[in-house]
């Protein structure tokens, strides 16, 4: 293990676009799903639900944060619709599996997706058993990343001590909370201009490109 990294005890990840290269788009099949809804709750055309759902996560954290505030959608049905989205551009890569699998310590997913959504993701990526727990949106009591109060209530859920944990994140804004508590901070830099919005080194300690080969080089393991 990389030295800089002996104390961490407690290993949290992000789901979409960090577990899975962000190459694979899953967001673009999702984000085509919220607009139908969208559209078909509003009644409005793809262009005003658009609008919509992007300032609803720009202002509220997720879609569904602003969905339910502002129009009382129901976040099951709402997830559940969402998701129901065919995860054939994602595969496992052995070699990310086989490093999570030797890192010291508990490993949880933390999501601003839903459970049923992260388990099939997960068993395509060859990561159904790869974790102790998973943190969703339901768990979260629909109060999102980066709201502070959903990292409290994870760590406060499984007795995670901040500063022995650290959180691998690919939307730059979501490890400000994460580093307030004392966590390390990893972010995978996707070069998209959403994920990197609000991005500030002093909040976070680590840089990447790619979560396998990162995981790889901090445990010793050289061209795996």
């Amino acid at each position: 293990m990389l030295p800089a990294l002996a104390h961490i005890d407690c290993w949290i990840f992000d789901l979409d676009n960090s577990l899975y290269p962000a190459s694979a788009d899953l967001f673009a099949l999702i984000d085509e799903r919220m607009g139908a809804y969208i559209s078909r709750l509003l009644g409005c055309d793809s262009t005003e639900a658009r609008r919509v759902q992007k300032d609803f996560f720009r202002d509220h954290g997720t879609t569904l944060a602003g969905l339910m505030k502002m129009h009382g959608v129901d976040p099951k049905h709402f997830l559940d619709f969402v998701h129901d989205i065919d995860l054939a551009r994602i595969s496992a890569d052995p070699a990310t599996v086989a490093a999570l699998d030797r890192l010291p310590g508990r490993k949880f997913v933390f999501t601003n997706g839903d459970e049923n959504y992260a388990r099939r993701v997960l068993h395509r990526l060859g990561m159904a058993n790869a974790f102790d727990g998973l943190h969703d949106i339901h768990a979260m009591g629909y109060v999102p990343k980066p709201d502070p109060r959903a990292y409290q209530a994870m760590c406060e859920l499984h007795a995670i001590a901040p500063e022995r944990a650290l959180f691998v994140e690919d939307m730059a804004r979501n490890l400000r909370p994460a580093k307030a508590l004392g966590m390390t901070t990893v972010w995978i830099d996707n070069g998209s201009d959403q994920a990197s919005h609000d991005s500030d080194p002093s909040f976070i300690d680590y840089r990447i490109g790619d979560i396998g080969e990162w995981l790889n080089q901090i445990i010793g393991v050289e061209n795996p």
